[in-house]
């Protein structure tokens, strides 16, 4: 603290009490989050990605349908260039396929996208599914 004398600024040996807790409260929030991270990482199993598609809107769009979706990795380890092959089926017949390619999927998160297609979808079989993932 600073206090002003005849024009001369002089500080404040001794801090203050709020100096003082808020640096105890600063040292403990960070010493919980490095456990906890260290936790985690010594405890946690990696496993690999573990890919679901759940398919939530089909909607008319200006270049046909548009089929949204989540894609979700409940896995502990995050997938890269995640390749969802969708397909517009009537019994065996593929009408129509299309594919989206996703940057990543992280560890226990998910991700919306869509498949775009020509072929109106109302009555046909929709197949959407992860194909494939790299390791990041």
């Amino acid at each position: 603290m600073t206090r002003s004398e005849q024009g001369r600024h002089r500080e404040r040996h001794d801090p203050h009490w709020i100096e003082w807790l808020t640096g105890l409260v600063s040292a403990l929030l960070i010493a919980g989050m490095l456990g906890w991270v260290g936790w985690e990482a010594f405890t946690r199993e990696a496993m690999p990605p573990d890919l679901s598609v759940t398919i939530l809107a089909t909607q008319k769009a200006k270049a046909g349908y548009r089929i949204t979706f989540d894609i979700a990795n409940s896995a502990t380890t995050t997938a890269a260039a995640v390749t969802v092959i969708g397909r517009l089926m009537d019994g065996d017949k593929i009408i129509e396929e299309n594919h989206v390619i996703f940057d990543y999927v992280a560890a226990e998160s998910k991700s919306t996208g869509a498949l775009l297609f020509e072929t109106d979808p109302a009555g046909r079989q929709v197949d959407i599914r992860a194909a494939g993932y790299t390791d990041p």
